[in-house]
């Protein structure tokens, strides 16, 4: 089995960011109304050619307490009205923001909708109160251009690890 490549990156001022703007019939909203079902559903979505796995096996109870806390949101992006991508930000301790989880859907990966959508989640969490860091993990299982649009974006490596 290949090794893998875990990258861990973060950026410590809103003013780093690269932003992208968003094209033509790409919109991005923020579920309000929080229904677990949705995330499951944009996890299993998006996640199905990344190997996404961790969550596969969450009872309806395990995702309900995931999905539906104070300290989760979630953004689904549409391209021409068909759900393109989304993100979840996750609010963590001492100001940090992750993003928890950030992709794109298979038919839209190559239309130039990674970088507006990577912009738009990180204006969103440094537009969360009190955010003082924002931070994101990829690997080499995901798509090959998922480091280069975060480092392109502002993001800076902090650590690697190999498993």
């Amino acid at each position: 089995m290949s090794k893998v490549t875990t990258y861990y990156l973060e950026m410590k001022t809103a003013d780093s960011l690269n932003e992208k703007a968003l094209p033509a019939d790409f919109e991005i909203q923020e579920a309000q109304i929080k229904q677990y079902q949705l995330n499951r559903f944009l996890y299993q979505f998006v996640g199905a050619n990344w190997g996404w796995t961790d969550k596969l096996s969450l009872t309806d109870q395990q995702w309900q307490e995931y999905a539906e806390r104070e300290d989760l949101r979630t953004w689904a992006a549409y391209y021409k009205g068909s759900i393109a991508g989304y993100y979840e930000l996750e609010k963590q301790q001492d100001g940090d923001v992750e993003i928890a989880y950030f992709g794109l859907c298979e038919k839209f990966i190559g239309l130039g909708l990674g970088g507006p959508l990577l912009s738009h989640a990180v204006k969103s969490a440094w537009a969360w109160k009190t955010t003082k860091r924002v931070w994101v993990h990829t690997c080499t299982l995901d798509h090959k251009s998922a480091l280069n649009n975060y480092q392109a974006r502002g993001f800076k490596i902090y650590r690697e690890e190999i498993n």
